[in-house]
Formats: structure tokens, C-alpha cells, sequence
């Protein structure tokens, strides 16, 4: 291969590229034909070796990528196989330890994209196939070398709420040796935990499971504890947070962190106007569990009603654990009083588990009704009666009753919108923190060095809120172990040279990752924070802004061999 350089033409390295193709098993190689891509692969442009392969991410694939690295000096490698997302990261560091530069991998998704959409059209699913394969060897002819960027770390951790997720996530985090700075908003921690009577299902109190927590999570040398205090500013990037935290008394005290784990939590919704709902004669679960807490006694007739505030336009999510909470209350009464009449409305109950499912199949044994309601007509609360239409006898009831539950969901805080652009995380449309991926990151932010986890995230059991506090520990664990932090050198650039300062890709940058230099009235881009999504590469109308391993040529050598 040569280029020409001022009309001298000068020899570059030759281009030899290695193109893989998987089988994936049967996911790629039951719909296409695996053997007619790789032939075709061998006789592309630059291409010096073409290998099927079973299974191409398994230790023996590997291990066949490096080695004909090796024999063949392959300077390009192409992984034809799954989605980049899950892979790509494996395969680049398998090319690095075999003395290429990761960067000059390429991958092609032939599953996803099209294997698993042309399931029934094995032939044009190969000829498909043919021409991603030629698209990626096309780009991977033109890739750079990068280097990986590296900045400093600040080893300290902020966690914000004190509930059982802070708590958990913050003794984990002190455990591994990590600084830690807590802050909760109230004067106590404990967030709701504060006002249950009992956990479900296996009943132990709740007052002790919290001085527990607390106890372990707050007496360390390496934590710091701040209560009646709320974070008024955040700044910086991951490894390096500048944070700002003020309570109602002092004056702002300023924290440096690595990283920062949002545990805010969630609050009751409370039933205003709903089922005649009035705090005495009619109350909600968690109101229940003060006159437990209090030993305050329960009436003999109780009717406790599902999904109140839940499960309708306005708020159509399932909040989970309101018909594991019902259950528990209710067996607790009718254990310590077997004379109590309860009956729980529902629409589906929500048992999810093995141990909650027991404790349903406990509660119908002891004597506890279960009657399901339309929510087309849902029950009336009148005059010490609750009246409601069972749809599968077709008739409707009249449950005479001293006191009615209703077991509301829990919504997210009202500070969560504050938060959410202090930090520019994003939320639901309920308010609740989004996670960056339900599945592969599902207590990670998009923004890289934030966490979430327990009912901030979404409404979780406390069991469940314990696991996820941890769970971000071993996340915070993985950036701040490092002595430096390492971040992919794949994100955007702008040509001080050409930049004209419209500042239209400042406007566009959903990471806040570019800055504007008034004296040189140009842009500049945050390496660090950048994520590489292209936004300011599309927007920029004189072409300063690019983004490394998506360049201009690049995607036109695709776009031309397609």
C-alpha cells in the first residue's frame, strides 16, 4: 500500500488485515452461512487471513486471534460475531496483549443486526452479512492508532442518603478501606426503614435491623457523616468531583471525590382525596405500621385495599412490594389476635420469591380473605361499609369494617429533579434515577463515576436496597482501586485551527463535555468527560469537530463499500 504526499510517493506499512468470522453457535451460523462469508472475507481488499469460528469470544477463539496476529503481522483485526456493546472491550484487550494496538480492531454485528432480524431468509441473510463484513474490512483499512487517556483519582467516595442502600453501600465502602463521606438530608438516617414495625417475611424488627446498620456504617475512622445537610453543587468528572454540601446551620463545606452513589431513596405517596382517606378511620400501610410500632390495638374488622394511587394513567407503574407489605401486616395482626377479621381487595397480587410466596400461602391458611376487585369499579368506602364489584361471582359486596389500609406506592422525592440536573443524570418519567442499561448496567449512571441503587432507582425491599448497596460498592471498587484512571481515547477532538466559536456544539453535548475559551473564542473538548456519541462531530457547521474512530473518511469507506 502507498500513499502520495506532495506529489512523492512514499511507502506506508502494508494493511494486513485478519477478518474473524463466529458462529455464535447457532445464533449467527442457524440463520446465515458462515463458511460462504468467510470465503468471501479472505478475497476482500487487504485482508491476509479469514477464520471461522465456533465460538469466537471463548478462550481457544482468543487465543486463535492473537496467535495469527503473530504468524500473519496482522495491523487490522475484524470480529465479525455479536453486539459490540457486550464484546468489543474483550476482544480489543485480547488484540492489545498480542502487541497490536486496540484501537485498530473493528467489529461487525451479525447477529443483531442480522441474523436475528433475517431468521427466515438464509440466503439474503448471507449476502447481508457479505456486506457488513466488506463494510467493516473497508473502515479498518483507514483506523488510527489510539492511546489510552489517563488522569489522577481521588480515592473518596460521597454517598447521598442515609437509608438501608447509603448505609449498606457506605459500610461496604469503608470496609474496602475507601474514604468515605455520607450525607443525609434528615436529622437521622434510616429514610423509611425509620417507620416500619416489622420486615417481611421473616418479621424481625425493624428498629433493630437499622441500629444495626447504623452502627456498622457510620462509627468507622474513615467516614464522614452529615446530617440536616443536602448537596448544593457538583462539579468536576469522574475521579475527581468537586462537591459543594451545606446544612440548614453552618456554612458550605467543600468534598473532593472519586465517586458519588445516589441512594435518596422514596417517599409514601400519600392519598389525598382517595377512598375517603382521612388519617383515623381510614389509613395507609405505613401509617398501620406506626400503630404497630406504638402497640397501639387494631380494630376486630379490617379491609385493606391494593393499588391505591398506583396503576392508572397518571401513575402507571407497580410499585412491588405495597402487596408484600399488606401481607405482612396482616398476618402480624391476625398472629398476635386471631380474632381480627381481615380481607385484602386486590387486583394481582405481587408475591414475587419463594419466601414471599410462603408467606401469601401463610396467610391464606390463617384465615386472612383475598378477594379481587375491578379497577374499572373500584371499591367505595362508605359509612363504615366497603363496597366493591367482584368480577369473577359478578355481583357486588358489602364488607362492613373499623378500619381501612390502603396500600399506596412509593414515588420518588420531590429533590430528585434538582439532583438529577446537578449532576446530569437522567430520570424516568416517574421520576425515578435512570439506570444506564436495565441489564448490563443496571446500577450505573451513563455519566461515568455516579451510581444508583435501592428505591432512588426504584421502589425495592430491603433486603433488595442491602444487595444493591453493595452492589455499587464493588462498582465504586472498579474505578478507585486503580492508581490512575485509564478512559478509551475513542471521543471527540475540534480543530482550534478552524474552529469558529458559534458554539453550537456546546448547546448539543448532552455530557457537558465541551468548554468555550473566550480569550481564544474557540471550543474545547473535555476528554475526560467526553463519551464519544458524536453529537458535536454531526453538528459542527465548519467540520472542526470529529470524533476518533468515526472520522469523515472513515464512514464514507463504509458508506462506499456498501
Amino acid at each position: 500500500m502507498s500513499e502520495k504526499i506532495d506529489g512523492n510517493e512514499q511507502k506506508s506499512e502494508e494493511t494486513r488485515i485478519g477478518v474473524f468470522i463466529c458462529d455464535c453457535g447457532s445464533n449467527i451460523a442457524g440463520h446465515l452461512d458462515c463458511k460462504a462469508v468467510t470465503e468471501y472475507a479472505a478475497n476482500l481488499p487487504g485482508v491476509v487471513y479469514a477464520k471461522e469460528n465456533l465460538y469466537t469470544c471463548s478462550e481457544s477463539g482468543i487465543g486463535e486471534i492473537q496467535d495469527a496476529i503473530k504468524t500473519h503481522k496482522l495491523s487490522r483485526v475484524v470480529v465479525a460475531s455479536c453486539s459490540p456493546r457486550t464484546h468489543q472491550p474483550l476482544f480489543q484487550s485480547s488484540c492489545g496483549h498480542a502487541g497490536m494496538n486496540p484501537y485498530l480492531f473493528e467489529m461487525v454485528n451479525i447477529r443483531d443486526q442480522c441474523s436475528w432480524v433475517h431468521m427466515e431468509e438464509r440466503d439474503m441473510a448471507t449476502l447481508k452479512a457479505k456486506d457488513l463484513v466488506r463494510m467493516g474490512v473497508a473502515k479498518a483499512r483507514s483506523l488510527e492508532p489510539q492511546q489510552d487517556m489517563e488522569s489522577p483519582l481521588t480515592h473518596r467516595v460521597l454517598v447521598i442518603g442515609g437509608g438501608v442502600a447509603g448505609l449498606s453501600a457506605t459500610e461496604a465502602l469503608a470496609d474496602m478501606g475507601l474514604d468515605v463521606v455520607i450525607v443525609e438530608k434528615e436529622q437521622a438516617f434510616g429514610g423509611i426503614l425509620k417507620g416500619l414495625h416489622r420486615i417481611g417475611p421473616e418479621g424481625k424488627k425493624a428498629a433493630e435491623c437499622l441500629s444495626e446498620l447504623i452502627q456498622k456504617a457510620t462509627t468507622k475512622s474513615n467516614v464522614t457523616v452529615y446530617h440536616g445537610s443536602e448537596v448544593e453543587a457538583v462539579g468536576g468528572y469522574i475521579g475527581n468531583y468537586d462537591i459543594t454540601i451545606r446544612s440548614a446551620e453552618e456554612e458550605a463545606v467543600q468534598e473532593k471525590v472519586g465517586c458519588i452513589v445516589v441512594a435518596t431513596g422514596a417517599v409514601p405517596f400519600q392519598p389525598d382525596g382517595l377512598f375517603c382517606y382521612d388519617g383515623e378511620g381510614v389509613i395507609t400501610q405505613m401509617e398501620l405500621e406506626a400503630q404497630l410500632l406504638s402497640g397501639q390495638t387494631i380494630p376486630k374488622r379490617v379491609v385493606m385495599i391494593q393499588c391505591v394511587g398506583a396503576r392508572f394513567p397518571e401513575r402507571e407503574y407497580c410499585s412491588r412490594i405495597c402487596c408484600m407489605i399488606a401481607v405482612k401486616n396482616a398476618l402480624f395482626i391476625k398472629r398476635q389476635d386471631p380474632d381480627v377479621e381481615i380481607e385484602i381487595l386486590y387486583r394481582d397480587m405481587q408475591m414475587y420469591g419463594t419466601e414471599k410466596e410462603r408467606m401469601l400461602n401463610d396467610a391464606r391458611g390463617s384465615g386472612i380473605r383475598f378477594d379481587v376487585y375491578d379497577p374499572d369499579q373500584p371499591p367505595e368506602v362508605v359509612d363504615g361499609l366497603v363496597r366493591f364489584y367482584q368480577p369473577l361471582m359478578g355481583q357486588t359486596r358489602e364488607l362492613p369494617c373499623d378500619l381501612v389500609v390502603l396500600s399506596t406506592p412509593l414515588v420518588a422525592r420531590e429533590d430528585t429533579v434538582r439532583l438529577s440536573q446537578l449532576m446530569r443524570i437522567p430520570v424516568d418519567k416517574n421520576q425515578f434515577f435512570l439506570e444506564a442499561h436495565a441489564k448490563l448496567r443496571p446500577l450505573d449512571f451513563a455519566t461515568d463515576g455516579i451510581f444508583v441503587c435501592g428505591s432512588a432507582r426504584y421502589p425495592a425491599t430491603v433486603v433488595e436496597a442491602q444487595s444493591q448497596g453493595l452492589g455499587v460498592a464493588s462498582r465504586v471498587a472498579t474505578i478507585l482501586f486503580k492508581d490512575k484512571l485509564i478512559t478509551s481515547a475513542l471521543v471527540a477532538e475540534i480543530d482550534p485551527e478552524t474552529c469558529v466559536g458559534c458554539l453550537g456544539c456546546l448547546d448539543m453535548c448532552p455530557y457537558g463535555a465541551i468548554d468555550y475559551i473566550p480569550e481564544k473564542a474557540i471550543c474545547r473538548v473535555n476528554t475526560i468527560l467526553c463519551k464519544g456519541c458524536g453529537c458535536c462531530a454531526a453538528t459542527c457547521p465548519s467540520e472542526s469537530a470529529s470524533l476518533r474512530g468515526f472520522k469523515p473518511q472513515q464512514l464514507l469507506a463504509q458508506i462506499r463499500a456498501v
